[in-house]
């Protein structure tokens, strides 16, 4: 029986994500494999190596979004799951804004952020 979760999510850049958890300190692999229970492996486009004996992964779907894959409750034992999944999210939705405005030129621009709760 597998302990593995699978939630959508709304990242849809690899290389943002991968950056981001960079920025995190968490190690990233390409093309990995997930741990999860008992030793059970699942392969996903990225993997952010957590302390412990799990994993979180994603998976690229066909529409270009990722799915996050993970033994939740296993990552719960070392991990506040929420707060390193907010984490990771705010991270990318910074990265993601940031790389948007690099695009369009305004490299010059001031920009704020305002994170709330």
């Amino acid at each position: 029986m597998s302990h593995f979760s699978t939630l959508r999510t709304k990242i849809t850049d690899a290389e943002i994500l991968k950056a981001s958890l960079r920025d995190l300190g968490i190690g990233v692999s390409t093309g990995a494999e997930v741990r999860g229970y008992n030793g059970q492996l699942v392969r996903a486009d990225i993997v952010a190596t957590l302390e412990g004996e799990y994993d979180l992964g994603w998976s690229q779907k066909s529409d270009g979004s990722f799915d996050l894959i993970a033994d939740l409750w296993g990552v719960a034992k070392k991990h506040n799951q929420t707060e390193l999944i907010n984490s990771i999210n705010q991270k990318y939705a910074v990265n993601k804004t940031l790389a948007e405005v690099k695009q369009r030129g305004l490299q010059n621009a001031n920009v704020k952020l305002v994170l709330q709760k």
